[in-house]
Order: structure tokens, then sequence, then C-alpha cells
């Protein structure tokens, strides 16, 4: 398991790569509930002095079942794991524009927030999602990396992951179709969608200018189906919940554009209004399974408020 802390990288990754000291760290199981945090370091450390002990724990290098702490008299409970770091403090992820959903040494989910590049261009390399994480992995050891997995337009929010090792992902890119066994989004679209639910299906083809389009010419693009259905909507904007059969470049957005629905917010696909100041889609859940332990693995996040005020 990883901790995490809100403490600001400020160096770039590598830098400190001559001071890296691997972490020491050592694991404690609660037996019993008869003791506090601090009570229970000093007979689980009886090397240590009680200062050293409180040392530790006010420079957050210890963490109660995952989450670093520095209140003495915190409780514990039978089958509590108390982690103590001796190298430096855990880390918490903090981003304002991201939060990580699920980590593992081979994988990381997260929810990204809408506006976030999924990774750089020939503009931008920094700041984007890609970036932020390998940061993160670059704190606990300079020599991790992260590898991008699948990618969000920047201004889609949801759930994006991301492989911290080449064989998770190529093992998730090669056998996508099999491993990814459902991906749900929301879209708030502008008009009242009839028929509720359907089925959009056409081959997507990439203009000069990056924009892509529909055709029914199978040799000009490649096959993508949507499945749509209402969940909620008015006479302005109807909230679809949205299923993907393939995964191509914006088409979700292509497909709305096309029954006459376009993406509220979404400008570039024919869209005349955008009432939250941003495109009104979002990667809602995501379920596939692993690709070392092969487990089945399933995240969900919650309708975002400002599409609900949307179908009110």
């Amino acid at each position: 398991m990883s901790f995490r802390s809100k403490k600001t990288i400020t160096s770039k990754p590598g830098a400190e790569r001559n001071d890296f000291r691997p972490d020491s760290i050592a694991t404690f199981s609660v037996q019993s509930n008869d003791n506090t945090l601090l009570d229970f370091l000093i007979a689980s450390l009886p090397q240590m002095k009680r200062t050293n002990i409180k040392e530790l724990l006010k420079h957050n290098q210890v963490a109660l079942n995952g989450t670093p702490v520095t209140q003495f008299n915190a409780p514990l409970t039978p089958g509590d794991e108390v982690k103590v770091n001796f190298t430096r403090e855990f880390k918490v992820f903090y981003h304002r524009r991201l939060k990580i959903v699920y980590e593992d040494d081979d994988i990381i989910v997260i929810n990204k927030g809408y506006g976030l590049l999924s990774m750089g261009n020939d503009k931008v390399t920094e700041g984007t999602a890609y970036s932020i994480l390998r940061d993160y992995v670059k704190w606990e050891n300079p020599n991790n990396k992260i590898f991008i997995i699948h990618r969000l337009d920047r201004d889609t929010s949801g759930l994006m992951m991301f492989a911290k090792n080449e064989a998770a992902k190529e093992a998730m890119q090669h056998n996508w179709n099999n491993m990814v066994l459902s991906r749900t989004y929301l879209a708030v679209v502008e008009g009242k969608v009839d028929p509720a639910e359907g089925e959009v299906r056409s081959y997507l083809a990439e203009n000069s200018r990056y924009k892509v389009y529909s055709t029914d010419n199978p040799e000009e693009g490649k096959l993508a189906v949507t499945r749509y259905r209402t969940l909620k909507g008015n006479k302005r904007y109807t909230m679809l919940e949205v299923n993907l059969d393939t995964g191509r470049k914006n088409q979700i957005r292509v497909h709305m554009s096309d029954i006459g629905h376009p993406i509220s917010g979404d400008k570039r696909y024919g869209a005349t209004t955008s009432p939250i100041h941003r495109m009104a889609l979002h990667a809602k859940t995501l379920k596939f399974v692993h690709p070392t332990t092969k487990k089945l693995l399933d995240f969900s996040t919650p309708i975002p408020a400002s599409f609900a005020s949307m179908v009110k």
C-alpha cells in the first residue's frame, strides 16, 4: 500500500537521485484496544526513546491503516495496522484537479478534473495528469515510471487508468477489449433526446485540422458504436448514460452531434450553450480485470453536481 502527503514537490523528477535512500518501514499489528497510539509505539519500539517516537509522529512518519497520523492519543482497535517509516514522512497525495481513487504496485486509477490534459503535447509538457503522477511516483523512488494506458479529452472529467510498469501497460493495451469490461459516461446534451434510448453506429475519421467526423465508408474510418439511454431531462437538456462498444477519439462527442444533440459546452462539435462553463461529459464508471492479479475491479464516481443542476 502507498502512503501520500500534502508536501509540495518542487524539484524536478530525478533531481534528488543522489540523496535517495530506500524507505525503512516497520509494520505492526494491533492485538488489543487497551493502548493509545503513542503507548503502542513505545511498547513496539523498546529500542527508541519516547522523545524520538514523538518526533516520528510529529513528522508524519507513522501511519494508521494507511493514513499518516500525528495524534499521540489516537485510539486503536484490534486488527489495526501501524506502520513506521524511519527514513522520511509518509506521502499523502494531494492535487486539487486530480484524485487518486486506487493504487497498487501495478496500476493507478484516478478521477481527473475537467480542463486537465491527460498527457503532454507540443505546447504543454507539464501540469498534465501524466506529469503530476510521474512526479508523485518518483518521490518514492527516482527510478519509478508511469505509463499512460488510455486517455480522456482535456475537458472530460472522470475515471482514468495509468500503469506503474511496462508489463501492466502492455497487458492492458494489448487485451483492451477483453480486459476492460465496462466504461460508462455521463453526458448532458442539448435538447430533449427522442428516442430516449438508442445506438449510434458509424465509421470515424479525422481531417487535417484534427477534427473527427462520421462516415459510412469503412475504408475511410474506423467503426465506432455508442449506446445511450436517458436518465433525466427537461426541455433544454438531457442527461444520458453512455456506453462504448468501441473507444475511438472523440467518439461520444461526434455521435451526440450526429443525432442532433451535441454535448453542452462542446462548441467544437456544434453546442450553442455552456451554462456550467465546461463540456458536460464525465467518465463515471470503469470496470476491468487487473493486469497482474486478474481480479475484477469496479470503480464508480458520483454524478457531478453541476450536471444534475442542468436537468432539474
